[in-house]
């Protein structure tokens, strides 16, 4: 009889599966801090359960960890982790870190991968040059949140703050797993992290979309938008080409009179692509379909990809038109420019073969 992996069962699934073996109900509680809190890697060392319930777990169950392969520090503090699947599959996580004025540690950020490799093809994007692989599990997803947390505690002192899936894949392409993940996380027992800390991104899967809206989903919602025309959004997005911006703002209106949550763009802003005063107007109009703020990202250059990084010139007139149409609009500086910025680039092995993608052609400005 194969063994139950125990972080392939929710909560519920937990206590059942306890309850099948006639362990008390707490137990399941335990077990599920074990994992999730102290990332063990083997019931051996649950040492809170007696040495026989120990061997009889280990019968019928067994616990998958991911396991660390290689970490990156850049200069600002950003680090990049790279973990090894069961499969030998690889994967990224980011920590991105803020700091208070005395060096202390304020916001910890950790963008957390959903996919091994991503179907999407994105002409910007380095995990969708790799193709899509597979679904992460919702172990698979938690386990990066769970070594990085104790890494933050053992070097800043603090628990992370923040969740962005915006890491390797499509959040919403996993739609069950990353949801499951993300309520195993605001656990007490778990990371304990409030759903509002929490933020899950999508390129624009309408159905998705409205069932996030309907389920009436704790998290904050953001859109991967990156140009303000079906036109530009083509060029570099190939799922614009079946699922346009008129159907993502039919999906957002639904969203938003579900869940009467406001929703953040990201906007990666390119040189010459998509940082015009014209471009901007047409992102003015967009930013009135649902309450919103726009989210500027000064983009993390990726090797062989022809868009490149705004200049300051451009983005200040950017920022000036948005401003001027009293749009709400932020910018986020790139982090880990000296280190394999572009997510996915460290999980890119040479010669690894290609997984599925919807991308027809490389980019062509």
């Amino acid at each position: 009889m194969p063994q139950t992996d125990l972080k392939s069962l929710n909560r519920t699934e937990l206590k059942s599966f306890f309850n099948e073996l006639g362990y008390q109900k707490f137990r399941a509680d335990q077990v599920f801090q074990w994992m999730y809190q102290k990332n063990v890697a083997s019931v051996d060392e649950m040492t809170n359960l007696s040495k026989q319930q120990r061997e009889e777990l280990k019968e019928k169950a067994q616990i998958y960890t991911i396991r660390p392969v290689q970490q990156q520090l850049s200069k600002d503090g950003t680090t990049k982790f790279l973990f090894e699947l069961e499969d030998g599959k690889r994967i990224e996580s980011v920590l991105i870190p803020e700091f208070f004025d005395d060096g202390v540690a304020d916001r910890l950020t950790v963008c957390v991968s959903s996919q091994v490799g991503c179907v999407f093809g994105c002409a910007f994007c380095a995990t969708g040059k790799m193709g899509l692989f597979r679904n992460l599990k919702v172990g698979e997803i938690v386990d990066q949140l769970a070594y990085i947390n104790l890494h933050t505690l053992e070097k800043y002192g603090k628990r992370i703050t923040n969740i962005v899936y915006m890491g390797m894949g499509e959040p919403f392409h996993n739609y069950e797993n990353v949801v499951e993940s993300a309520h195993i996380v605001c656990e007490p027992k778990s990371i304990g992290l409030s759903p509002k800390r929490i933020t899950i991104s999508s390129v624009g899967l309408t159905k998705m979309i409205k069932r996030f809206g309907e389920e009436e989903q704790p998290f904050n919602l953001a859109i991967s938008l990156h140009a303000p025309n079906d036109t530009k959004r083509d060029k570099i997005m190939p799922i614009n080409e079946s699922m346009d911006l008129e159907s993502l703002k039919d999906a957002l209106k639904f969203y938003f009179r579900k869940s009467e949550n406001s929703l953040t763009y990201e906007y990666l802003l390119f040189d010459q692509f998509n940082d015009s005063k014209e471009d901007a107007l047409e992102l003015a109009e967009i930013s009135k379909w649902v309450p919103c703020k726009i989210n500027i990202i000064m983009y993390n250059k990726v090797v062989d990809v022809q868009l490149n990084r705004a200049s300051e010139e451009r983005l200040d007139s950017f920022l000036k038109v948005l401003s001027k149409n009293k749009v709400r609009a932020t910018v986020r500086r790139s982090r880990g420019d000296d280190i394999d910025a572009g997510c996915g680039q460290l999980a890119i092995r040479e010669g690894q073969a290609k997984g599925k993608t919807i991308a027809k052609q490389a980019f062509t400005a």
